[in-house]
């Protein structure tokens, strides 16, 4: 039998220590990084038991009448146990479903893991999707992703953008100095798009000071000023490219290709290089064909990220 009980604060440790013996876990489901926008949502995540055993957890909200997998996250399904079976999954989801039936609650939006992410084989959750709810997928998003340890073709376009940054002296740092970069940062992104970071100066200096192994900034410096820089966001499998930007000067300096070379350098040894979605709605259409063909130069392929939906 597999009983559902709600997330409540005083579960935060158990949950935690979960994450990381988790088979498909990264540190974006830790409670210290998940509740840092709390107020902005309203959590009912769940932990799902067999006796005192924590087989698995579902990091959500509710919107509504729909449990979502939780809207601050860019991905966030099921969090399983190794010994997690197919079968007590397909048993997980029917209990869950009768949970939040009895709670009002009639629709479910699930974001599945990309399975870069995880440790082990973590599919259980798909199948269990679509033969015991019988979802249906809403929305596709496109992302493009490295196999590091295959080995890098770079388009000519790229390394010469190496060459250009090195020529014109700039050199490219470790640091843990994010105002000087979120300025950079926020003026591409309001002039590209219209839009600001996801994510505060503050709160990225929160979220880093709580996670400084899995939050790294690199930068891009010439005569001491900040002309480009990458955030990444780092867990057992992926390196993920959480923001990247450049100045004008620093877009014709080549310095974002001096920097993923550093970076690509430094990472040899993880699996995979995540450059995160080039879409520009909310159902992953629109596919932006100009920061694609950036990507692709790099040698990146595609990763889908795929959100379901069904009825309880």
């Amino acid at each position: 039998m597999i009983e559902v009980r709600r997330y409540t604060p005083d579960k935060a440790d158990e949950w935690n220590q979960f994450v990381v013996e988790s088979k498909n876990g990264t540190f974006l489901f830790d409670r210290r990084y998940m509740d840092y926008h709390a107020d902005r949502f309203s959590d009912h995540s769940l932990m799902f038991y067999e006796g005192s055993r924590l087989l698995a957890v579902l990091p959500a909200n509710v919107s509504g009448d729909t449990l979502c997998s939780h809207q601050g996250l860019t991905y966030g399904g099921l969090l399983m146990s190794s010994h997690l079976t197919i079968v007590q999954t397909m048993t997980l989801f029917h209990e869950m479903n009768v949970n939040l039936r009895a709670e009002g609650l009639r629709h479910v939006t699930y974001k599945a893991i990309p399975w870069v992410y995880h440790r082990l084989s973590a599919e259980e959750d798909l199948y269990a999707l679509y033969h015991e709810c019988h979802a249906r997928i809403v929305a596709r998003d496109y992302s493009t992703n490295i196999f590091l340890q295959a080995g890098l073709r770079w388009e000519r376009v790229r390394r010469r953008g190496i060459v250009r940054a090195q020529k014109a002296g700039v050199c490219v740092e470790r640091s843990d100095d994010y105002a000087a970069f979120w300025p950079v940062l926020t003026d591409n992104l309001m002039t590209k798009h219209g839009v600001k970071p996801v994510h505060s100066i503050q709160e990225i200096e929160l979220l880093h000071g709580r996670f400084p192994e899995n939050i790294q900034l690199y930068q891009a410096v010439k005569d001491g000023e900040v002309l480009g820089g990458v955030v990444l966001y780092v867990s057992p499998q992926v390196v993920h490219a959480q923001y990247s930007s450049a100045t004008p000067e620093g877009k014709k300096s080549g310095v974002i290709d001096l920097l993923y070379d550093r970076i690509f350098s430094d990472y040899h040894n993880y699996p995979y290089f995540d450059f995160g979605r080039s879409t520009e709605h909310p159902d992953g259409s629109g596919l932006n064909e100009n920061l694609v063909f950036q990507k692709e130069g790099y040698g990146a392929r595609g990763l889908c990220y795929d959100i379901y939906e069904y009825e309880l």
